[in-house]
């Protein structure tokens, strides 16, 4: 019984995983699409990246990333642009990480 509570629990929160995603309607016989974001032309059935962190498809783009929701009170979280990820570390020495304990999908 307990199994199948946490599978049941599981796959609730994997429905939720995906909730910063967005989808994009293609038309039949197209061949190429453009990102919404960064205006670039894309082939049917490829993937990428765009500057906004979203990982696209023709058809979808979600998030490369999670936003952390608990960590210590000393730390801080700061967004890298360029690696599309939080980065949590202590307030006075950034050099120092810190453990994450919880975080989302937004």
């Amino acid at each position: 019984m307990k199994y199948l509570a946490l599978a049941l629990l599981l796959s609730a929160l994997l429905s939720l995983s995906n909730a910063q995603c967005y989808r994009m309607a293609i038309e039949p016989g197209m061949t190429r699409c453009q990102d919404s974001v960064d205006k670039t032309w894309h082939d049917v059935g490829s993937k990428w990246r765009n500057s906004q962190c979203m990982d696209c498809t023709c058809t979808q783009c979600c998030a490369a990333y999670s936003t952390p929701t608990s960590f210590p009170e000393d730390c801080v979280s700061v967004f890298d642009q360029k690696a599309c990820k939080y980065i949590v570390h202590k307030k006075d020495d950034p050099s120092v990480l810190c453990p994450i304990f919880g975080a989302v999908m937004k």
